[in-house]
Formats: structure tokens, sequence, C-alpha cells
């Protein structure tokens, strides 16, 4: 009996003290991963909308009210944008502020009623990004309105676990659908009436093409481009990117990744990882969208780093392609920062000003300038490389598996092998715990035995 007693004894106070640390560690980690714009909104001044040009297609690409996943998000806006083709909008259910993963914030062009009073007709192309649902009653509003243009001309393409956000509305019922992979067996489970698919980079399903994770949705991205303006077009945009596998593009074709015991850095990063680095991102007119996607579904994605958007100027920041940005602090008032994020190859001299800025205002963090002398190279890459460097390689390594990238093999990942802190920790909490329960048990039972 006493055996049974001390045995119990010991897994509750593991329980308490390694489990309760590590799940405030996560909450406190995807809190600030799905933060939302906040603030009051500023008299934002610079506020463009991309003309509209009734001879192209226009294409969509969704904001939820609550939060939506940067790199689905500004990647396929970035590419659609590139051809020159098409109309290209962010659209939401109103025009206020809309948040992506990582703490960067978004101005809608155009509401879904003002879409739709502009169009008179369903977009081209609706691009639906993961949007988690977190509250129903907030999201309803998108649910709806991709049902409502659930048009057979015009063309659904989920990026990553967007498909979960297409198979909400039943409209997958019935067909093939890929996901990011480690979202896959819930999903199997969740939506039994869909096949899914786990050994390819994308499904077309007739007006419906979903892709697998992240960068899974560059070529189903570059494979809807292919099927409308051809593969020449699609090779282009793919060059112009940087990026070294079109040949899933015409073989979607994979080997699956499946969870790993080395994922368990992913894990321990979120919920042990407590000392986050503080990087700001520099937010500049011009900033290309991949770029910014490669700091913020990088860095912050990894459960070590907590991305904040600077900007010189409490005004509206227009991308490269015309997406409007919000930038959660200004030069003077940020908070102290381990580093400063500046993306682009040629940002130096078009952020020169901002820069200038930044070098004067006192903040010790020093410029790290993410694409300096990459040119010719992924907007990715350098960022796993940097991110093995401030962390470690294996925290790099599923930085990649996570975005489902495959071109890893020329990467140069250079650091510790992995987390001391994500590793240290829960064994010294473990130490702890045991201390704690033999303290117990010399108090408790030992006292009886006396």
């Amino acid at each position: 009996m006493k055996v049974v007693l001390r045995i119990t004894i010991y897994l509750i106070v593991f329980v308490v003290v390694v489990g309760g640390a590590g799940a405030i560690g996560f909450i406190n980690t995807m809190n600030n991963g799905m933060s939302i714009y906040n603030k009051a909104v500023p008299a934002l001044t610079n506020v463009q909308v991309p003309k509209y040009d009734a001879g192209k297609p226009t294409v969509a690409v969704l904001l939820a009210n609550e939060v939506t996943e940067v790199f689905d998000f500004l990647v396929p806006y970035e590419m659609f944008a590139m051809t020159e083709a098409y109309n290209v909008y962010g659209v939401a259910p109103d025009r206020e502020i809309k948040s992506l993963t990582g703490g960067l914030d978004v101005v809608p062009h155009y509401s879904f009623d003002e879409m739709d009073a502009m169009l008179g007709k369903s977009p081209d192309i609706i691009v639906i990004p993961f949007m988690p649902i977190l509250d129903d009653n907030k999201y309803v509003p998108v649910r709806e309105w991709i049902r409502k243009h659930a048009d057979v001309n015009t063309t659904l393409l989920s990026i990553c676990n967007g498909a979960e956000n297409l198979a909400d509305t039943g409209l997958l019922n019935s067909k093939s659908a890929a996901t990011h992979w480690g979202d896959i067996n819930r999903l199997i489970k969740k939506y039994p009436d869909i096949q899914w698919v786990k050994d390819q980079r994308y499904v077309p399903q007739g007006n419906i093409v979903s892709s697998a994770g992240l960068t899974s949705g560059i070529d189903a991205t570059l494979y809807v481009i292919s099927q409308q303006l051809g593969d020449a077009v699609a090779r282009k945009v793919a060059e112009n990117m940087n990026y070294p596998s079109y040949n899933y593009v015409t073989n979607p074709k994979m080997k699956p990744f499946n969870a790993g015991l080395s994922d368990i850095t992913y894990v321990l990063n979120n919920v042990y990882q407590w000392n986050k680095v503080k990087a700001g991102v520099l937010l500049y007119n011009g900033a290309d969208e991949l770029d910014l996607s490669a700091a913020f579904d990088t860095y912050a994605a990894s459960g070590t780093t907590t991305t904040l958007t600077v900007s010189s100027k409490n005004e509206a920041i227009v991308t490269k392609h015309g997406l409007n940005l919000v930038a959660r602090y200004q030069t003077k008032d940020v908070p102290k920062l381990e580093k400063m994020i500046v993306v682009g190859a040629d940002a130096e001299s078009e952020a020169a000003e901002d820069i200038k800025q930044w070098n004067n205002s006192g903040n010790s963090a020093k410029m790290m300038f993410l694409h300096r002398d990459m040119s010719g190279r992924f907007a990715m890459d350098p960022a796993f490389e940097d991110l093995a460097k401030q962390e470690d390689i294996q925290t790099a390594k599923f930085a990649a598996k996570r975005l489902e990238y495959r071109a890893t093999d020329h990467l140069k990942l250079e650091g510790h092998p992995f987390s001391f802190e994500a590793f240290g920790i829960p064994i010294l909490l473990g130490i702890l715990s045991l201390l704690v329960a033999r303290f117990i048990d010399r108090r408790l039972i030992g006292r009886k035995k006396g």
C-alpha cells in the first residue's frame, strides 16, 4: 500500500511541476504566435488599393476576422500578382486591420460585400489560407462567403491547412484533398467523407485545388498559373522567386513526412523555451512579400522567437505588390530588442531612410540583413541558416520540415546540435519534482512509519 502511495505522490508531483510549467509555456507561445492587432487604429494616410482592370481575372486572397497563416496569405498573393495578369486583392469580412500569424497586420483591400458589389459575380480564383476557427461566431462570414462563391467557374485554391477551412464548408465531401502532414491524421478522423492524400504536394479536383504543407502551396499556385496562363509564365514566376523545386509542379508526387522523435525539439521549444529572442522586423515601402514571410514563418513559428513589427512612421506600409501593412511599433517606441531583421536583397538601398532612423534611435539591437549577399537563393534559405546560428541545427531542420520544404541538401546549417534550454529546463524541473516528492514522502509516509 505504501509503495502504491509513494508512486502516486511522485507521479502527481511530476505532472504538476513539469506538465504545469510546460502548459503555461505552451499557452504563452501560442498567444504570441496568434496575437491579434489590439491597438487604437492609426490615422492611415497611405492605404492603397491596386487598380481594378475589368479585362483581367480577379484573385481574392482571404483574411479571417481573427488570424490567418502568414505564409499561406502572403506567398500566393505575391505569386499571382507577379504574373501581372490578374487583379489580386486581400479580402475579408470587413475593412478592419487583420492579423497574420507571427504578428504581421494587414489592411484588407476590400470587404466581402465591397468585392461582390465591384465584380457583380464570383472572383475567378479564391485563395483559402489556413484560418484557425477560434470563435465560430467571428468565423461565420468567411464560411458563408466561400460557400456563396463555390461556382464551377471559380477556382478554389486551399493552401496548407486551409484545406480544413474548405472541408468545413462541405465542398470537399466525396473528393480528394491534400493538407499539412502534421494535421492530416486528425482531419482523416474529423472529415471521413474526404479522401485525404498524403503523398502529393497538391491535388486538383475539378475547380478545387488543395495543397499540402506550406511551401507545397507554391507548387499548387504555380500549377493553377500554368493551367490558366501557360507553363512558361509559371516557370518565370518560379525563376523570379528562385524557387528550387519546380519539378513538383509537373509531378506532385512526394514521399510524405511523418512525425518523428527528432521533432521533439519543436515541441520542447514551444513548451519550455521561455527566454525567447525578441526580434524586430522592419517594415518599409516596397518590401517583398515572400521575403517578409521568411522572417515570420521561420523565426516566430519555431517557438523560439517573438517577432515585433517596426516602422519609421505611423502610417500604412505598402509592399512590393500593393499590400497595406501596419506596424505595431514605431522606431521611437519599440521595446528593447535583441536583433532587428531587415528582409530583401536590396533593403539597404530601398529602406535607406528607415535604416538611418533606426541607427539614430539609440536602440542597441543590431540590424541583421537577412538577404544580404543572397542573390539567387530562395528567400527561406538564409532564414533557416540564421535560425540554426541563433538557436540550434535541429530547430532549423524542423523549421524546414514544418514548411514542407524539400530542397535542404544545399543548406549550410551551423550552430549547436540541439537546444540546451528547451531540453535542460524540463530536466531541471524533473529533478525539482523528485526533490519535492521526496520531501512529501519523508514528511507524510516516513512520519507514519515512525
